[in-house]
């Protein structure tokens, strides 16, 4: 009898581990293969249709800025020399809550003679309470046709407006995705990071809709809009995706380039990689409906690239425990419940070396420490550690704030 149990018992682990290891070599491998093979042949959306009429929106953008002196100013000057009509864009600078001169140095660039032609309006919020309260506030004032949010630290391309607006002559585009390239990557990890997933946002446009955007700068249809949850983690992804579940589109451009002059140190890329993970497990868990078949292309870039990612911390640790319970079966087993922590310890000490000491492009065992972060945020998030900014208190206090409409 206890002869039978463990054997069956074994065969159920030996299983879980196959699914395990299956489902980890789908997402790395198998499922960027199929994307490129079945995005290669429809390029539709990655690039934008000859204009069918002289439309051209009214755009807000808005730019969150917290503590962003050293930037914002060349921010405002880039915005000021966008190629668009000046009549039919504004651009709003949130502070919120800033400690140092953002709110005080946007108003002297305003001024300048470069930057008076367009609209400039400047919102200083006292208190500090997070982007998602900042843009609920923001964006639900606004009277627009289009609205950009843009970090303060990336620079757009001077055409991005323009062409964007034309991606939203067609009338089924919901929002418009742009290319986010680095000044000075933190690593060549970083970098190869980077240019991956460049091309997966290309091959998920052209099977459906960009899954997700990248929050330095993206355009959707005001009419859209509706205030995000005050805890949302990711607003880049819940917002677009919200427009796809009510049966819109996203497009993704490479020719809108997002360039980030802010030079990400290791420690505020494992920060920024630790929330990331925690937004995609609350996405994952709002946004659930996007596996259903009627999404189609999307359902299966969301399943298998967004949904994957947020469970494979989980995943792989699952499967090391399977191999720790399975050692004695197995030679392979026991190497691989040993090495696999030795490796993602290696990994962590990687990171405490000096810049240079290892090469190029494992300097930072990039995708090792990803999972590392990835797996903390889980578990923050898990247990309510991760959380974003926002309060009904400080919306109650900003109330009157709020009735002003902003007009373009």
């Amino acid at each position: 009898m206890n002869t039978l149990f463990f054997t069956q018992l074994s065969t159920l682990l030996f299983s879980l581990l196959a699914i395990c290891w299956g489902l980890i070599i789908y997402h790395h491998l198998l499922y960027p293969w199929l994307l490129g093979r079945l995005g290669s042949r429809n390029t539709r959306r990655t690039v934008t249709e000859p204009a069918t009429s002289n439309w051209q929106p009214t755009i807000s953008l808005v730019i969150p800025a917290y503590n962003e002196a050293a930037v914002i100013a060349d921010k405002i000057r880039n915005v000021a020399s966008l190629d668009y009509p000046a009549d039919k864009l504004q651009l709003i600078i949130a502070c919120d809550g800033c400690s140092d001169a953002t709110a005080d140095i946007a108003r002297r660039t305003a001024r300048e003679a470069e930057c008076r032609q367009i609209h400039i309006h400047i919102e200083d919020f006292q208190e500090n309470r997070g982007k998602v309260a900042v843009l609920n506030d923001i964006i639900s004032q606004l009277d627009c046709d289009i609205v950009a949010l843009s970090d303060a630290s990336a620079l757009i391309s001077i055409d991005a407006l323009l062409q964007a607006s034309q991606a939203f002559q067609n009338n089924q585009t919901g929002f418009v995705a742009a290319t986010y390239k680095l000044l000075n990557p933190g690593s060549q990890g970083e970098a190869d990071y980077w240019q991956y997933q460049t091309r997966i946002k290309c091959n998920e446009a052209n099977i459906g809709s960009p899954v997700g955007v990248h929050g330095a700068l993206y355009f959707f249809r005001r009419k859209l809009f509706s205030p995000l949850p005050a805890d949302t983690i990711n607003d880049d992804f819940i917002l677009p995706m919200q427009m796809v579940m009510a049966g819109y589109k996203g497009v993704y451009l490479l020719d809108i380039v997002a360039l980030e002059l802010e030079e990400a140190s290791l420690q505020m890329d494992e920060k920024r990689r630790v929330r990331i993970a925690a937004g995609n497990l609350q996405q994952l868990l709002r946004l659930a409906r996007l596996t259903l078949p009627r999404y189609k292309g999307t359902a299966f870039t969301f399943t298998s690239g967004k949904a994957l990612r947020a469970l494979m911390p989980a995943i792989l640790a699952l499967q090391w425990v399977l191999c720790c319970l399975l050692a004695a079966e197995s030679q392979l087993l026991l190497a691989l419940s040993i090495l696999q922590p030795l490796g993602f310890a290696c990994a962590a000490l990687s990171k405490q070396l000096p810049a240079g000491m290892l090469p190029g492009k494992i300097e930072t065992l990039y995708l090792a420490n990803g999972y590392r972060a990835s797996f903390t945020g889980m578990l923050r998030y898990c247990i309510g550690l991760e959380r974003a900014a926002g309060s009904l208190s400080a919306r109650t206090a900003n109330k009157d704030k709020q009735q002003r409409i902003i007009r373009t």
